[in-house]
């Protein structure tokens, strides 16, 4: 009941048919339910996938549309193969908090946008119209807030759909309902290969649609799948999920639906409902295709109110009020993160993009934290030679302060360099390691390195007939072992 408006409304959005919206919530429900890696993780026709291909279908048609969606499967079951999904772990927390948060606000001002008169989208409804809506929605967020504390071995979201449907039948209340939408009726979907050229410049037209809108469907899906992790408590399978969603969205392009991912609304109505196995999203993407077949009468007749008031206390329940309480305790910069991520995924709806550009500004801000941090400690010995103690990692963010810290004209004739506590880490540290030793070289002075780990030895090693580095070689203790 919460997946069949948000799909009709993103597949009229797109100006596809409702059907198309309906037969993504069905197909990519049942496909993920059987074969995804996360139970109780709810897929479907997700308006953060349709959105990226409004333009192709309006300016190309339904059919290659479909074609995007086929190549987008394609793409993501490659990345589930090649078990590429594990990286969303390098997604960090305030990304993560931003993603949500943002979700959360789209969530909500989709819901806003239901008290428009259906006859006429770009207006607002007022008089007792408005009123109705109001109320009937500020009864259902009652019932949901309040039933759990009678029994939670029924879903309160439920309990409120149907009480408020019962009120506005028995009493005849005049409000807007599922029906002013869309109608949800029509059949089983059909094989149909998309009716497309299939041409070289079929495909430049296509992939780009297809890798943003994989993108998109990967992070919001895996991203929703760490969140389920964090409620259960349990642990998903990143790379099996990708599979699944790749399956999913080429059956899709093959059986006319419009693709999707997972959906955190409904995932989150799902888990509050205590749903936990396959079972829940493979009965909730049976009842959708029931609902097609025979049940359209009965939904369709469903208010409006009653599935906004469940959606919004969704939106409450999904933004991370935890943030709000403790931004005093966050450094600035994860701050500007989250808000950032929140801002670009509610300005453009694009996921992909404002979770790369969290983490790519998380990633800078983390390189120019480990930059400040290098350090050396500095002594002569009893035999004149000076030693270089370098404390931090060195890369490509610390190769300048660490150049700084030697006084080549000053320095003795010999010179250690000690890594025991820092690391070798890329080809501008090597870099920086030749220089200075260069330098030192000029002056006929010698200098060697000192305690280096085997990976930056190995980088040191890929770098000879580049650099010229002398490596003191650092005795191996073995333990015998007892008899």
């Amino acid at each position: 009941m919460t997946m069949i408006p948000e799909s009709l409304s993103f597949a009229i959005l797109a100006g596809l048919s409702p059907l198309t919206g309906l037969y993504a919530a069905f197909l990519m429900g049942l496909v993920t339910s059987i074969l995804g890696g996360r139970p109780g993780m709810v897929s479907g026709g997700a308006g953060a996938t349709i959105v990226v291909l409004i333009a192709l279908a309006a300016g190309h048609g339904v059919q290659y549309l479909f074609a995007a969606v086929v190549l987008a499967g394609i793409l993501q079951l490659l990345v589930g193969l090649c078990k590429l999904g594990k990286f969303v772990r390098l997604i960090p927390q305030p990304v993560m908090y931003g993603f949500l948060n943002g979700l959360a606000i789209i969530i909500f001002m989709a819901q806003v946008q239901q008290f428009k008169l259906p006859t006429d989208p770009s207006s607002w409804m007022t008089g007792a119209s408005l009123y109705t809506m109001i109320g009937l929605t500020g009864l259902t967020i009652l019932i949901v807030i309040g039933f759990p504390k009678i029994t939670k071995k029924i879903p309160a979201s439920l309990v409120a759909i149907l009480m408020v449907f019962a009120l506005v039948t028995i009493f005849g209340i005049n409000t807007k309902k599922v029906a002013d939408i869309a109608s949800v009726s029509g059949t089983l979907p059909a094989f149909h290969i998309p009716d497309i050229s299939w041409t070289l410049d079929t495909l430049k037209l296509v992939f780009p649609y297809s890798l943003v809108m994989a993108g998109v469907g990967l992070i919001e899906s895996l991203l929703t799948l760490n969140m389920v992790d964090e409620i259960t408590n349990t642990k998903g399978k990143s790379n099996q999920e990708a599979v699944a969603q790749g399956l999913a969205n080429m059956v899709n392009g093959f059986f006319g639906g419009m693709g999707g991912c997972a959906m955190v609304a409904q995932t989150l109505v799902n888990l509050d409902a205590g749903a936990r196995t396959r079972i829940s999203s493979f009965i909730g993407a049976m009842a959708i295709m029931v609902i097609i077949l025979v049940g359209a009468p009965f939904i369709e007749q469903i208010p409006m109110a009653a599935l906004v008031g469940v959606m919004m206390m969704v939106a409450i329940g999904t933004f991370q009020w935890v943030s709000l309480r403790i931004i005093n305790k966050f450094p600035r910069s994860d701050i500007f993160v989250g808000m950032l991520v929140a801002f670009i995924t509610v300005v453009l709806h694009n996921l992909a993009l404002a979770v790369l550009a969290g983490v790519i500004v998380s990633a800078l801000v983390f390189a120019w934290d480990n930059a400040k941090r290098i350090r050396a400690r500095k002594y002569i010995d009893e035999d004149g030679v000076k030693h270089y103690e370098i404390y931090g990692p060195l890369f490509f963010g610390s190769t300048a302060a660490f150049m700084e810290k030697f006084d080549v004209f000053d320095d003795p004739k010999y010179i250690i360099i000690d890594f025991k506590e820092s690391r070798v880490v890329d080809m501008s540290a090597i870099d920086a390691l030749n220089k200075i030793t260069g330098r030192y070289a000029k002056q006929d002075k010698h200098v060697q390195l000192r305690h280096l780990s085997p990976d930056c030895r190995s980088l040191l090693k890929n770098a000879q007939g580049f650099v010229q580095i002398d490596i003191a070689e650092d005795p191996t203790y073995k333990v015998m072992p007892n008899d």
